[in-house]
């Protein structure tokens, strides 16, 4: 057996949830996981029916697509009705509706030209191949994409590619676990980390989690039980006043991260002040392209800004988000915003909460 299916071993689960009850030992514990990779696993498994009912689960903003703002929708909406531009984009954000409803997917049934990508560098295979149009690849997602992102922009200069751009707004998680601590109302008192983020970051980036706000973070895998593992890891920290950052995914986190990875990714881009959904503007929290790559910014070549926009009326999925509402607390979940005519990006992706809770019909 290799570690792997050690972990998808469900004898493994049964001591693993008693070794839990004795850690909690009747406490509370509210964790949030920050990964949509998590949220599909926890809800797909099964494990919230097994958890003792001390255990509350949050599914924070981990979602790439779901943390993208109004107003970034617009601008990819805005960007589509150019002329001589390709966009190049991953699958999961044609679908999210921006402000006024309509969709990249509206968008490239109405003549724009969008392509699916699977990779960035196949928006270079695209470039190379229209070199009387400009390709935009859309980069979002967090610091696991970032370096993809940035490496292909390399690539395109090595290359001499001088109609391939990027139009950044990826996000960095730590920030926005730094903002969601300091919201009294979320009430989060330990962090399931991001297993593929951690791979980029190791742990150095979190340690504030324990030193400034004295809060568990347990970097886990994706089987149930890696994250029972870092469950009762949690509950026994809180349980002696211990609160640590911690890697209980060595079989592919370093404590280190990947050096090269972060240097890629720091070589073209530089933090900048971001929006999220839910949480809106955090300084230093995004990456913006650094002035040296100007000529593939996509905000700066072709003039692009980020509008003024309103709320999606009746969307709450910057509630659902930040802990504060369960997906089926919104009045819109599973009557007008469903996987097949969603109103919130949340329900759109594979890895949004929302789309978890209708896909697996949770009730709480």
């Amino acid at each position: 057996m290799n570690p792997t299916e050690a972990f998808t071993d469900p004898a493994l689960c049964a001591p693993l949830l008693e070794r839990l009850r004795r850690a909690l030992d009747g406490r509370p514990l509210r964790f949030m996981e920050v990964c949509g990779t998590h949220t599909v696993s926890i809800f797909q498994s099964g494990l919230r029916s097994l958890l003792p009912p001390e255990v509350t689960h949050l599914s924070g903003p981990g979602c790439p697509v779901c943390v993208t703002h109004d107003a970034e929708v617009a601008a990819f909406l805005e960007l589509a009705k150019r002329d001589r531009v390709i966009i190049a984009t991953f699958g999961d954000l044609l679908r999210v509706p921006g402000p006024d409803g309509s969709s990249l997917k509206h968008a490239q049934a109405q003549g724009a030209r969008i392509e699916i990508v699977y990779s960035p560098l196949d928006a270079l295979t695209i470039a190379a191949s229209n070199p009387g149009d400009t390709v935009v690849f859309l980069g979002i997602g967090f610091e696991t994409t970032a370096p993809a992102v940035a490496g292909t922009m390399l690539t395109a200069r090595a290359r001499g590619l001088k109609n391939f751009c990027a139009l950044s707004f990826h996000k960095l998680v730590p920030p926005a676990l730094r903002a969601l601590l300091g919201d009294a109302e979320c009430g989060i008192d330990a962090f399931l980390l991001p297993g593929h983020v951690s791979t980029v970051l190791g742990l150095a980036p979190y340690r504030f989690l324990a030193s400034d706000y004295h809060v568990p973070g347990v970097v886990a895998g994706f089987e149930p039980a890696d994250i029972l593992l870092a469950l009762c890891l949690m509950a026994e920290q809180r349980r002696a006043g211990t609160p640590a950052v911690v890697n209980a995914y060595r079989r592919a986190v370093s404590d280190e991260g990947n050096p090269r990875a972060r240097a890629v990714m720091e070589q073209v881009f530089q933090p900048v002040d971001a929006l999220w959904r839910g949480l809106d503007m955090l300084p230093e929290s995004g990456l913006g392209i650094r002035p040296e790559f100007s000529d593939m910014d996509a905000m700066i070549r072709l003039g692009l800004s980020l509008p003024e926009v309103r709320k999606t009326r009746g969307c709450r999925c910057g509630e659902v988000l930040k802990g504060r509402l369960s997906p089926n607390q919104c009045p819109l979940f599973g009557r007008h915003c469903t996987p097949a005519n969603p109103v919130g990006p949340c329900m759109v992706s594979t890895e949004g909460s929302c789309a978890a809770y209708y896909k697996y019909n949770l009730e709480a």
